[in-house]
């Protein structure tokens, strides 16, 4: 009996080891740009699945401080006249995709009838910035870890396809790299999937993309305290995105002291590894139980909303820009 479980802990450890060298060597990859965004994202979700993934409690904390980080790194490849230029032609569009999005939502959840504070969650994340609308919006309507989960798991499955369809349609449109950054930053769900298929397009595509959607991240403040009037909750804590403040000051240095200029490209590499290794993150929570626990209602919710302001958002782009 003994002789049984020393051989069953003996196979349990190699094959916690076997993970954990595999998770190490794709880690390794992404460290040497021998693996693209996409791919990397690819490979999280076929080692997951196939695997499993030997750090899953310290995913979550670790894809919040790779993008942030990443986020931050890319302001030093960016100018502040530039970026401002670009965050104020898309904010009409940004305030009008927020609000439709916000009742189209609505709309569809109720006649899904989508648990409602699910379908909340599903309509703040497509509608500003994924899952940290998502973390930012929970406290403020009291959702339990359930409706949080099956909200993030919408939007990580939606945000994974979106890396691979949005550079694929971009390019069969021909569309201009203002234009695809602009689409990607209203369209595309979190900020980590809307800089990996920028920056698949092309540098100004991504220095559009990535202001244009931290500029959108900031609404999570009024969207926030709009949900604490909606669902009566006077006392709930709102998370504010300190990041894109330190986003701001990287951008500042990099346009207006010539002394950062000098090594920001070398900063700009290490965030654009730093994206493609939270990418392969995220691609790690998408297994079969991810999307068994969604269910069909909340993924078709997800769905119609999505296809719904990327159309429109393109539409306006091509005949209104």
């Amino acid at each position: 009996m003994k002789t049984k479980q020393h051989t069953a802990s003996q196979l349990f450890e190699v094959t916690i080891f076997l993970q954990q060298l595999i998770f190490a060597v794709v880690i390794v990859l992404c460290l040497f740009s021998i693996i693209s965004p996409p791919i990397a994202l690819l490979f999280g979700v076929v080692m997951v699945n196939v695997f499993g993934n030997p750090f899953a409690a310290f995913n979550a904390k670790a894809i919040t401080f790779l993008l942030q980080f990443s986020v931050i790194g890319l302001g030093f490849g960016m100018n502040a006249e530039s970026a401002f230029s670009a965050g104020q032609e898309g904010f009409v569009l940004t305030v009008f995709s927020i609000f439709s999005t916000l009742l189209f939502g609505f709309l569809l959840g109720k006649w899904l009838k989508t648990e409602k504070k699910t379908s909340h969650l599903i309509s703040c994340g497509t509608a500003i910035c994924g899952g940290s609308a998502i973390a930012a919006i929970s406290p403020v309507i009291k959702s339990n870890e359930n409706q949080t989960s099956i909200a993030l798991g919408v939007i990580f499955i939606l945000n994974s396809i979106a890396l691979f369809v949005f550079p694929f349609i971009g390019h069969q449109l021909d569309l201009s790299q203002k234009d695809f950054g602009l689409w990607c930053a209203i369209a595309i769900h979190d900020t980590s999937s809307v800089v990996g298929a920028a920056n698949r397009y092309g540098a100004e595509a991504l220095q559009i993309a990535t202001t244009v959607k931290l500029a959108r991240a900031l609404w999570i403040i009024p969207i926030s305290l709009l949900t604490a009037v909606i669902f009566k909750n006077k006392n709930s804590k709102i998370k504010i995105p300190y990041f894109i403040g330190l986003f701001i000051v990287a951008m500042l240095l990099n346009s207006y002291t010539p002394s950062v200029s000098s090594f920001a490209p070398h900063i700009v590499n290490l965030a654009k590894i730093g994206l493609t290794i939270t990418l392969f993150l995220i691609g790690a929570t998408l297994n079969v139980n991810t999307l068994k626990s969604v269910g069909v209602k909340p993924l078709l919710q997800g769905v119609f909303l999505w296809v719904f302001i990327a159309s429109l958002s393109l539409l306006a782009i091509i005949y209104l820009g």
